[in-house]
């Protein structure tokens, strides 16, 4: 029983994905005689965290005496945006708090498990540990790896390119497969090309065919060559343009100097920096090489489409079997993950 509870609250923490970031997506579910009888998520950065939600959706508070609770992270133990939520669970008389991951943020750390401890209450850990790795990656990567999440995205042809030899490439993917690539977008805080790409297809980078925030917009272009018209620069959002040359602000483009070596590294950590917590790579090619070739990734999305070009532009070279071959109508997603 308790591990279907607490995919019910991994249900909910999933409601916060795109709304939350820098905090991790985290749900709760209050139990009592085998039935729920609260629940709730952390909805947006700023608002009250899961374990308020849930409290609050029970109106009768005399229901919680004895109450078993649920989540999927363990409650915090410090004052930020809210007040701790460990401090809000020692209020109420429940039996026990199911926890499925401990905290790594030094701010809680065990701290708030030993709060519900040292007040006398029954605390489990490690329930369905493995889905709150999965879902709250990039919050743990943030934490512990000190950079963005990053996710390497293309779309092939079966035989192997991204482009034609002149750059040209629209479009490989079928429509719902862009559409998905939209829905990605507002789900992730920023997304990243390098000059060619925003040269020859001059993207937009934005979330117009799904509903939702636009994501930031990183360009790579080392030495200030591309074009101010296109449309990466137009200033509908905000956008960091990295490079060799200049530090500067205009019209909601902010210009970043790096030095050439770790010239990648010095990027993930400028935006680790700004609280960027993921981050899309689109490509093209030379650029996902490059993280690739640094190891500086953590998941791969590839769409194979049942079309080919015969010559032009390789993709980029992923070894391994996938972890995941999703069917998109007449497209295959390949995913995998780190090890």
């Amino acid at each position: 029983m308790e591990e279907i509870f607490m995919r019910r609250a991994f249900d909910l923490a999933a409601n916060g994905r795109g709304k939350v970031s820098p905090n991790p997506m985290v749900g709760c579910v209050i139990i009592k005689d085998g039935i729920v009888i609260g629940e709730g998520w952390h909805m947006a950065y700023g608002g009250p965290h899961a374990e308020v939600n849930a409290i609050a959706s029970v109106a009768d508070k005399t229901l919680l005496n004895g109450a078993d609770i649920y989540v999927t992270l363990e409650p915090c133990a410090h004052y930020g945006k809210t007040p701790p939520c460990a401090e809000l669970l020692i209020k109420y008389p429940f039996r026990k708090v199911i926890i499925a991951n401990t905290d790594p943020n030094p701010l809680v750390a065990g701290k708030g498990i030993q709060l519900l401890k040292d007040y006398g209450l029954e605390v489990i850990t490690g329930i369905l540990s493995e889905y709150g790795d999965r879902l709250n990656a990039r919050f743990f990567t943030f934490i512990q790896k000190k950079r963005p999440y990053v996710i390497l995205k293309w779309a092939e042809t079966s035989d192997g390119f991204v482009a034609h030899s002149d750059y040209s490439s629209k479009w490989i993917s079928g429509r719902i497969s862009r559409k998905l690539v939209h829905k990605w977008r507002t789900e992730e805080d920023a997304i990243a090309v390098g000059k060619n790409t925003a040269l020859y297809d001059n993207p937009q980078l934005n979330t117009r065919d799904w509903p939702g925030k636009n994501p930031i917009r990183v360009i790579i272009d080392r030495n200030l060559e591309l074009p101010s018209n296109l449309n990466l620069f137009d200033g509908s959002q905000k956008t960091f343009c990295y490079n060799l040359l200049k530090d500067e602000e205009s019209n909601n483009v902010i210009y970043v100097k790096v030095p050439e070596d770790n010239f990648i590294q010095t990027l993930l950590d400028d935006l680790y920096k700004r609280k960027v917590q993921s981050v899309i790579i689109e490509g093209g090619s030379v650029l996902l090489n490059l993280f690739i070739s640094e190891g500086l990734y953590d998941e791969v999305r590839i769409f194979k489409a049942p079309h080919t070009f015969e010559n032009g532009i390789p993709a980029p070279g992923m070894r391994g079997k996938p972890e995941e071959i999703i069917k998109v109508e007449e497209d295959e997603l390949w995913v995998y993950y780190k090890k």
